[in-house]
């Protein structure tokens, strides 16, 4: 069955559906569920921030193996300024977690987190990339002009009208309007003004930059299905994007253990924490967040924290213990399913759509 739907969001990125796939960086992200996303006509993105150049270079190539449609990159624009201030504080409370764990202690001299930014955007320009999209900052001005003469598209996540007002001006060819619904880290430009993030709801939030910005505007967070892209059209928005939704599909990255969690949780299961990255993240409620919000210590600020913890992080994943993984994710989980291919889950959302709209 072929579904006919476009907006000028479609037209202007070259793609059949108006559906993004969220940059899931730190595993959930792979190459299939990018190219799978792509090929059933909405825009996959590679979760990159995370990724070392050379490992996106080959991943882009993967990618380029199974689709010739438009893909993205997505990255975090953030240099890398460690603060390890109270180091001897975090860690004595993180070496408690590791000893539930059985992992060694770490060193409380501090940490280096790699500074890859600028590094990562040279191969995704090298590759002409078609997309690029970027959270936490718009591209720096000189990198933005090299991303235009390249002919690429640039968009950036947003969570307030004038964080999408600044993305317009800086040259990006659509935002992302991030609800406080939507799972992991959102795009925040700058946490000393919103600590905990900026959290106005999506359909607060979605007609409000509408309303004031003239490129596309996409909607995401607590997006699951075709009610949720009608709702956000109505609204004005001129796609999705969709991340939480992709987690448990067969082409995710996303650990077992974690599917599993986020097939188990319901609208009530997520919670708001800097305990895992040291910036605010919506995920699901676990030991972990329980204990370091009982210690009352505050984390380090991202990257620093992130580093600290990638240690426990990465045990967990290979004892398949849930309780000290950060499974982010949005609110909408219940409607989460399991065993489905990714390019089922978009012709499904579109069909639903279309079903509302007849």
């Amino acid at each position: 069955m072929k579904i006919e739907f476009e907006t000028e969001l479609c037209r202007r990125f070259h793609i059949r559906y108006p559906i993004f796939l969220a940059g899931m960086a730190g595993g959930p992200s792979t190459v299939k569920l990018t190219a799978s996303v792509s090929n059933a006509g909405g825009l996959g993105t590679l979760g990159a921030a995370y990724m070392e150049p050379a490992a996106i270079r080959e991943a882009i190539c993967e990618i380029r193996k199974l689709t010739d449609a438009p893909f993205g990159v997505n990255l975090f624009v953030v240099h890398a300024s460690d603060d390890n201030s109270r180091i001897v504080e975090v860690q004595r409370e993180l070496n408690q977690i590791r000893d539930v764990l059985g992992i060694s202690h770490a060193d409380k001299e501090g940490v280096t987190s790699p500074d890859l930014f600028e590094k990562q955007f040279a191969v995704v320009l090298e590759e002409k990339v078609p997309v690029i999209s970027t959270a936490f900052g718009v591209l720096p001005e000189p990198l933005m002009q090299q991303a235009k003469l390249a002919g690429m598209q640039v968009v950036a996540m947003v969570t307030t009208v004038q964080e999408a007002i600044l993305a317009q001006q800086a040259g990006c060819d659509a935002v992302v309007a991030q609800g406080s619904e939507a799972g992991g880290h959102r795009g925040t430009f700058d946490i000393s003004i919103h600590p905990m993030g900026a959290n106005v709801g999506t359909f607060a939030l979605v007609p409000q930059i509408v309303d004031r910005v003239t490129i596309p505007v996409i909607a995401a967070g607590g997006i699951m299905d075709g009610r949720g892209l009608v709702a956000a059209l109505a609204l004005g928005a001129q796609g999705v994007q969709m991340g939480t939704r992709f987690l448990t599909a067969i082409e995710s990255g996303a650990h077992v253990s974690y599917q599993q969690a986020l097939l188990e949780s319901t609208e009530e299961s997520t919670v708001l924490t800097k305990a895992f990255s040291g910036r605010p993240a919506r995920g699901i409620g676990n030991e972990f967040i329980r204990k370091w919000d009982a210690s009352g210590i505050d984390p380090l600020p991202f990257p620093t924290h992130n580093t600290l913890t990638r240690d426990i992080r990465n045990a967990a994943a290979i004892q398949k213990n849930a309780d000290y993984m950060s499974l982010w994710a949005g609110q909408g989980t219940r409607m989460l399913t399991s065993g489905q291919h990714a390019a089922d889950i978009v012709a499904q959302t579109m069909q639903q759509a279309l079903s509302i709209f007849s």
